[in-house]
């Protein structure tokens, strides 16, 4: 894989570099350990590209982790405890929800990163709300967001989305006080 892109909301790409010079250095290599071709085993079952050999969001994922754990980045798992005082009188609460959960995909040095070859809204929670969640927490203080670019979106099952449509987006919408800076990097195979 790549780079070929990056966008800075909120002061990401300044608070990254200033902060954590030795850690973009680690991710920039990971990036590039790892082999695009070996994930490259999803047979498409859609009408439109039936048959098609792509680029599995599965096994991506699990070549950011060969590259990351192996340098000391760990994901974070955080339980929850969901509030039940905002039912309505007249509503039975059933038994209460047990195993819930949200967690980061790494983090080190409370720098955090999410790795996303999913829907556009997941992507956006990632950065303007788990991250922001995960700060207050106490666990980083600013993130990085990997996407993959158009190009390589093409490659995946639809309903990927791509750096070029996410970045749009979280420029029409700006920035909240509450948002942290995040580092968005668009890969490519």
């Amino acid at each position: 894989m790549r780079l070929a892109a990056q966008f800075s909301f909120n002061n990401g790409l300044d608070e990254v570099r200033s902060r954590y010079p030795h850690l973009l250095a680690e991710i920039t290599e990971a990036v590039s350990g790892v082999d695009a071709t070996l994930a490259r085993t999803k047979v498409s079952k859609e009408k439109t590209m039936a048959g098609q050999t792509l680029y599995s969001p599965v096994a991506l994922n699990a070549a950011f982790k060969n590259q990351l754990y192996p340098r000391g980045w760990k994901n974070i798992k955080v339980s929850c405890e969901y509030p039940t005082e905002y039912y309505l009188e007249d509503y039975e609460h059933r038994a209460p929800i047990k195993g819930a959960f949200r967690d980061m995909d790494f983090v080190k040095e409370k720098l955090g990163i999410e790795v996303q070859f999913g829907k556009y809204s997941f992507m956006v929670y990632n950065v303007c709300a788990k991250m922001t969640i995960f700060r207050n927490l106490g666990h980083i203080d600013c993130g990085i967001e990997i996407v993959p670019v158009k190009a390589l979106a093409l490659q995946m099952s639809s309903g990927v989305s791509y750096f070029e449509q996410f970045v749009w987006d979280l420029r029409q919408r700006g920035v909240a006080d509450i948002d942290i800076p995040v580092l968005i990097l668009g890969i490519d195979a």
